[in-house]
């Protein structure tokens, strides 16, 4: 009897990946999430995990377009950074490296005057 080697599994490089939020990129975007829900400006999120990147798309109502998205393009990480902000216009409103600076001009909303 002879015996023969399993051939390998031959993955392309070619084969597209989904690209999604790791555990502690999430816990930064849900807390943010809950605080301003807490607050009233935000009632609902969507996220979508396609090829090229992944989205986290946050409304005030469910049946409008998002105010926000929080994209991550992991392509763009050696040059302007992987996290972007957009805003319901589909401008860029802030792009980098680091999720928590990208999200901090939603965080200046949550600082209110006494």
């Amino acid at each position: 009897m002879t015996v023969q080697e399993p051939t390998p599994l031959r993955f392309s490089a070619a084969l597209p990946q989904q690209v999604a939020f790791d555990r502690a990129e999430l816990s930064v975007i849900l807390s943010l999430y809950g605080r301003m829900v807490a607050a009233g400006e935000w009632r609902d999120y969507a996220m979508s995990f396609l090829r090229d990147c992944a989205v986290f798309s946050v409304f005030r109502h469910t049946a409008e377009t998002p105010l926000y998205r929080i994209e991550k393009h992991p392509r763009l990480r050696n040059r302007q950074g992987m996290y972007a902000l957009i805003g319901m216009t589909g401008q860029v409103l802030k792009r980098g490296h680091d999720l928590s600076g990208v999200l901090s001009p939603l965080e200046r909303k949550l600082i209110r005057p006494v």
